[in-house]
């Protein structure tokens, strides 16, 4: 084999030959993506309200759960990460086990969004579509799971309006502030929420994106370049990573009033740990929440470290009460393959087997 300074020339030319022949075939495919599509479980559009829409996933079991599900997700994000495709879509897992699902979509704050507060999007905007769920279905109760800062909300909720919710779930949900676990839990309790605020109104996505991906900055502004590179000949992989990207940055503005009570009175002062957190006059006390509940974290999740969410059990007055863990990160509780085969399957067979006995559906004629 011929070498000049140290090389082998023919195994250093297959090896350019490869690279270069991979680098074509991803240019390739990258011209002719097909199958980047998500949220495409068929639903319906039940309530709107201001920027919020409720859907109601259409059943693909013959008898579903007679208890309703509503899934309240985070503000900061797009809720369909949860049905980001078809082969890892946790809402379609729900429905083939027999769940009857409703999600809150809170789309796009614009200005004149800038003084929606915490209350309006808890007593307001969830409150009215329970109200609305209940109505639909003709039941008194239901199960209410919730995503991250969206269970942050679904606990506060729940305490408040405990009469409407027969089960709750908790997902990678942020509880105890007191921690230091996670660099952002540290970030929040320095930031300087006012004067980002004022300067905004709506604080725009990306730079709340900007933030998340100083948490993790190598993995996240260059392995998964490296990665995709590594794979740019392999479609499958193309496609989910462009879907991925597409719902990184579809990230939502933020209600400037909203971020700052959330940092200023959880990250900063950890009222809700505390039992002093107030929402439109009203203590909220989280020994309310006594009915089943189901805590979920994840075990390597950057976000919201495990430290955060355990406490809520503790913080309960639930006697049927679990808390299990999963070894993936913030977003693998719903994209990764232990998704479908374990997170996915455990969560329906708990509602279902939570919601079996259900007796609050409403005699009729009763209001």
């Amino acid at each position: 084999m011929t070498k000049a300074f140290g090389l082998e020339i023919e195994k250093s030319l297959d090896e350019v030959y490869s690279i270069q022949k991979k680098f074509l075939k991803g240019i390739d495919i990258m011209l002719n993506l097909s199958n980047t599509e998500s949220d495409i479980t068929p639903k319906d559009l039940v309530y709107h309200e201001d920027k919020m829409s409720l859907f109601h996933y259409r059943p693909v079991v013959k008898n579903p759960c007679p208890v309703p599900t509503l899934i309240v997700y985070a503000l900061v994000n797009r809720q369909y990460m949860m049905d980001i495709q078809q082969d890892r879509s946790m809402i379609k897992s729900l429905l083939e086990q027999g769940l009857d699902v409703y999600i809150i979509d809170w789309g796009y704050p614009g200005p004149e969004d800038r003084y929606v507060t915490m209350e309006d999007y808890i007593d307001g905007y969830v409150d009215n579509c329970v109200n609305i769920i209940l109505k639909e279905t003709g039941k008194e109760k239901l199960n209410l799971i919730g995503v991250c800062q969206g269970g942050t909300f679904s606990a506060i909720y729940t305490a408040l309006h405990k009469q409407k919710i027969k089960n709750l779930v908790t997902m990678v949900t942020p509880i105890d502030f007191d921690t230091k676990d996670g660099l952002l839990f540290v970030w929040g309790k320095h930031l300087n929420i006012d004067n980002i605020v004022d300067a905004y109104g709506v604080v725009p996505g990306s730079f709340m994106n900007a933030g998340y991906n100083l948490l993790k900055p190598f993995q996240l502004l260059l392995d998964k370049y490296v990665g995709l590179f590594n794979n740019l000949d392999q479609q499958e992989v193309v496609e989910n990573f462009v879907r991925m990207e597409k719902w990184i940055y579809d990230s939502p503005g933020q209600a400037g009033e909203t971020l700052r009570q959330f940092i200023k009175d959880l990250y900063q002062d950890n009222k809700l740990a505390k039992g002093e957190f107030e929402l439109g006059g009203r203590k909220v006390d989280l020994k309310e929440i006594d009915m089943p509940l189901l805590n979920i974290f994840a075990e390597y999740d950057h976000l919201v470290p495990p430290s955060s969410s355990k406490p809520l059990n503790d913080l309960v007055s639930s006697k049927d009460k679990e808390m299990i863990s999963f070894p993936v990160g913030h977003i693998g509780m719903y994209v990764s393959s232990r998704s479908q085969v374990e997170i996915a399957p455990k969560l329906g067979s708990w509602l279902l087997e939570h919601s079996a006995d259900s007796k609050d559906i409403k005699p009729k004629g009763k209001k």
